[in-house]
């Protein structure tokens, strides 16, 4: 069973909620990662995850697609519901969900062997698209959406790893986009990029939100502030905060979300 979608969510831009988070607990065997989480995720919005390393931020990420539970000994309690269904609901299918949730990891993995080309296509492909007239469109659609179509339009079976740090990151989103998800997850996208690549990235974000929902995890409270319109506050594993950043960064309401913002810990 696939997910569906219902036609009576409301879709009023960065308002609607489309993931909700309630009671989330997650972990590996007997170490308990996130203790009790919940929080709404509005449409149409970047969302920031922050807090210092080890608090759980890639954790609560991959809860939202189910990569979690790939990896051995991993459990979850709670629900996470996107348009009111719930993602662990034992009918939903891992796969189709990934699909509709898509991910960018935390440092750029183009498929080595890989062209331009067939780096975006290659969830098209798997998703079942074989036309190629069908397949081109959607590759240059996503690369332009990914602000990268200009600079690779001439070399697209050149090898995906023949491109700079910043371009390969944007291959990446492009191949996300490909498949037409709901949702982008990104897990500190910027955090292996140079100062004008992440800059770029950062430009790239902000177009994107208002298409899509974005969730970034990222650790640079400098680009929480300049980026995201709501941000959340994990420590050990717990929410302290969150709320729109401008209100976070200006009147954070917990004490330790103050410390962390100001740089006393973390």
């Amino acid at each position: 069973m696939t997910i569906a979608t219902p036609s009576n969510v409301a879709r009023t831009e960065g308002t609607e909620t489309r993931l909700a988070v309630e009671e989330l607990c997650a972990g590996f065997g007997s170490h308990e990662v996130l203790k009790s989480i919940s929080v709404n995720f509005p449409g149409k919005a970047l969302t920031a995850i922050m807090g210092p390393s080890g608090c759980g931020k890639s954790t609560f990420i991959r809860c939202m697609n189910r990569l979690h539970e790939e990896i051995p000994t991993s459990w979850v309690t709670g629900s996470i519901k996107l348009d009111g269904q719930d993602l662990y609901d034992a009918h939903v299918d891992p796969v189709e969900l990934r699909r509709r949730i898509g991910m960018v990891f935390q440092r750029p993995n183009p498929f080595p062997t890989f062209s331009i080309f067939e780096n975006v296509a290659a969830g098209l492909r798997l998703n079942g698209f074989k036309r190629r007239p069908i397949v081109r469109e959607r590759v240059e659609q996503s690369l332009r959406k990914a602000a990268l179509w200009d600079e690779v339009k001439d070399r697209l079976d050149k090898p995906g790893t023949s491109l700079s740090g910043g371009q390969q990151q944007r291959l990446c989103i492009a191949r996300a986009l490909a498949v037409e998800p709901e949702i982008l997850l990104l897990d500190e996208p910027c955090s292996a990029l140079d100062p004008i690549a992440t800059e770029r990235i950062e430009e790239l974000l902000t177009e994107l939100k208002r298409e899509y929902t974005l969730v970034m995890v990222t650790h640079n409270i400098q680009q929480a502030a300049r980026v995201a319109d709501r941000t959340v506050f994990l420590l050990l594993g717990e929410l302290v905060e969150e709320g729109p950043t401008s209100e976070m960064f200006t009147t954070p309401k917990d004490s330790r979300t103050e410390s962390f913002i100001s740089g006393r810990f973390g």
